[in-house]
């Protein structure tokens, strides 16, 4: 069942408090993201410098392996932020529905809300 919101009132669940409370949250976890990403390019080119031992090259996987997560994590939030940006954020990208409050504190980048992230998790 498709809920058809228009965009306007697509935030219209969320008080202006609480946007800019979650802009805050996702602005820190882009500037985290972001460090969290200098750092682990910054280890990963100095180990590469230094003759790469077995154990060397599992460090640098896990650290690739960090990195690439820090990198999908900072895209979910910097398209949290532009849906902030152009009013629709908060709606649920498959049932156009609006997102809990409480699911958007804990997952502010959330896309999906919980029924339609468990059908999503489920088709996996």
């Amino acid at each position: 069942m498709v809920n058809h919101q228009t965009i306007g009132q697509s935030t219209a669940h969320l008080s202006a408090e609480d946007l800019a409370a979650l802009r805050e949250t996702l602005h820190e976890q882009l500037l985290f993201r972001r460090e969290q990403l200098q750092q682990l390019a910054g280890e990963v080119a100095s180990r590469t410098e230094v003759r790469l031992e077995q154990r060397d090259a599992a460090q640098i996987e896990v650290h690739v392996k960090l990195a690439a997560s820090a990198r999908m994590v900072l895209a979910d939030v910097e398209a949290a932020l532009a849906r902030m940006d152009e009013g629709t954020y908060g709606v649920c990208h498959l049932c156009r529905g609006p997102l809990d409050r409480e699911r958007l504190v804990i997952v502010p980048q959330a896309r999906y809300c919980g029924r339609c992230q468990q059908v999503r998790k489920a088709a996996r």
